[in-house]
């Protein structure tokens, strides 16, 4: 089962892991600008989410699995591998467990250590769409808003809205396998899992995901790390700051 992945630009591949209940879309723009400065940037669907498959499996060694099975097919190695959040997760089990084919990895607001489950109420909004009733985005808003209260977070969740088919609004992920195995979004990296390779922790100044406590955990599975805080950002840093993020990687990169 293949992988859907945008494909832009050309030269040294760079692939990009988008976050639980996201898809590659969410990174176009920083996708197109590293495309124009010499990279072949994939912006990746994982599994059950985006246009990628929908499947029963749902774990970081499944999406593990997938990606290396999508590098293979196309060929690419050598590669620069960013993840957010839950493709955070993936790219550093990803660069622990094939360390020869990562050249550069970062990591966006994400540690290796476990997190609690914490997204119940997104979860049982985009659940209480009753899409018999919803016509239009504007009304799935208005529901959702009942649930989610940010704007900001709930137009990146209506991304994944779609026309099914005339008058038939859809979910592109996959609710019901996501729901059921939302725990496995927070699990740590194992114990003893290490990569040496270049590694850039970028963390929003707003965002509680990466504390001073989690810099000895980083270290210590990632010991050619450093850590970058964007400011002005939370969680979403990339969406939130973009010109310092794109700037934070490329200092890197180069």
């Amino acid at each position: 089962m293949e992988l859907y992945a945008n494909v832009l630009g050309e030269g040294k591949p760079f692939i990009i892991l988008h976050g639980f209940l996201g898809m590659g879309d969410n990174w176009k723009t920083l996708g197109q600008q590293f495309s124009e400065i010499g990279y072949e940037v994939h912006l990746v669907d994982q599994r059950n989410h985006g246009r990628s498959f929908h499947d029963d499996n749902f774990s970081y060694e499944d999406m593990v699995n997938d990606l290396k099975h999508y590098l293979e097919t196309n060929d690419l190695d050598d590669i620069v591998l960013l993840g957010h959040s839950m493709g955070g997760k993936t790219a550093m089990l990803f660069a622990t467990q094939y360390p020869e084919m990562v050249n550069k990895l970062l990591v966006a607001d994400i540690s290796p250590r476990y997190y609690p489950i914490h997204h119940d109420t997104i979860l049982n909004g985009l659940s209480s769409f009753d899409f018999a009733e919803l016509k239009s985005r504007g009304e799935a808003d208005k529901q959702l808003a009942q649930y989610v209260s940010d704007f900001g977070t709930r137009q990146f969740l209506l991304k994944n809205l779609y026309w099914k088919e005339k008058g038939q609004l859809a979910l592109r992920m996959n609710l019901d396998v996501l729901k059921e195995h939302v725990a496995e979004v927070g699990e740590s990296l194992p114990m003893h899992a290490r990569f040496e390779g270049n590694t850039l922790f970028l963390r929003g100044d707003k965002s509680e995901y990466i504390g001073h406590q989690d810099e000895t955990i980083i270290k210590n599975h990632f010991t050619n790390s450093k850590i970058v805080t964007i400011a002005n950002a939370g969680h979403w840093l990339h969406a939130e700051n973009p010109e310092d993020f794109y700037d934070a990687v490329v200092s890197f990169l180069n």
